[in-house]
């Protein structure tokens, strides 16, 4: 690949989706195509050495495949390898850690799509890798390593989105129906005010509704309660402070929301299997891993 890459920092993709290895195209918030996707980035390292993300929580979907084992995500205490043989989709909003350190060839897209899973459907979601998917990405992939000046083009755009319109209509996914805009809305309210207080009767008045059809709506469109999802985002952005700045873990529990240390160090733990400390000290220098071209 061209030096431009080798001079990039990867960064991961965390509230944006741009990773800082990959080839971009829109952000958040762009027009969709006519089968509900929209391409974020694409990206492609045939040898990616680290693979250390932690507290990924992001509003759009990702989409990952290694020719080679040896990378993971984690959902809580769950581990699930990134195999040759699937396709791995993590829809928006999910809380996971990425894993990994050894020398493996990688592929990812990060994507938004106007369709939302079921909350039955397990998360990630795997897609059996077919004839059909493993040809497109390695025609994608030959695209990115052939592309010197490693800017967007229009040819790896369409090769990424024939990928996603086979991968996105597996038969074994469980859709919704699309998510109203009233819970669109109450989720960037808390996005936006996460360090205040967010009683369900808040968010309730937030969205003019009753409490009772509040939590029905976070449920029904994304399988958790309104108090479990504010936590969520209090978690990510308790997260990136402690990777990103040197501020007391007091300081940090009363920035995101959370009444004292001693609360704030039993949910993060509950949420990340760690404690705020013991995250700080394994994860703080690992936000911006090497890579090799």
């Amino acid at each position: 690949m061209s030096d431009s890459v080798l001079s990039r920092i990867n960064v991961g993709a965390y509230d944006q989706p741009f990773s800082g290895v990959g080839i971009e195209y829109y952000p958040l918030g762009g027009e969709f195509d006519h089968t509900g996707l929209l391409i974020h980035e694409v990206g492609y390292l045939p040898r990616n050495t680290s693979w250390n993300f932690p507290s990924v929580f992001s509003p759009f979907w990702r989409l990952y495949y290694n020719s080679k084992p040896g990378y993971c995500v984690s959902f809580q205490d769950t581990f699930y390898e990134i195999t040759p043989d699937h396709v791995m989709l993590i829809p928006d909003h999910q809380f996971f850690h990425c894993l990994g350190a050894n020398s493996v060839p990688m592929f990812w897209m990060a994507f938004s799509t106007v369709h939302a899973v079921s909350p039955m459907q397990s998360v990630p979601i795997l897609v059996k890798a077919k004839k059909t998917e493993l040809s497109l990405i390695e025609d994608i992939q030959t695209l990115i390593v052939e592309d010197k000046t490693y800017e967007p083009t229009d040819s790896i755009y369409r090769y990424s989105l024939a990928l996603l319109n086979v991968v996105m209509t597996n038969a074994n996914i469980q859709w919704k129906k699309d998510r109203p805009a009233v819970l669109n809305n109450v989720l960037s309210y808390i996005e936006s005010n996460y360090s205040k207080k967010l009683p369900n009767s808040h968010l309730a008045e937030i969205a003019c509704m009753s409490i009772e059809g509040l939590s029905k709506i976070f449920r029904n469109h994304l399988g958790t309660s309104p108090g479990a999802y504010v936590t969520r985002i209090r978690i990510k952005q308790a997260s990136h402070f402690l990777l990103h700045s040197s501020e007391s873990i007091d300081w940090i529990a009363m920035a995101t929301g959370f009444p004292n240390r001693n609360y704030f160090s039993r949910i993060f733990k509950q949420v990340t299997g760690e404690s705020p400390a013991e995250f700080r000290r394994q994860h703080k220098h690992h936000t911006a891993p090497t890579f090799d071209s």
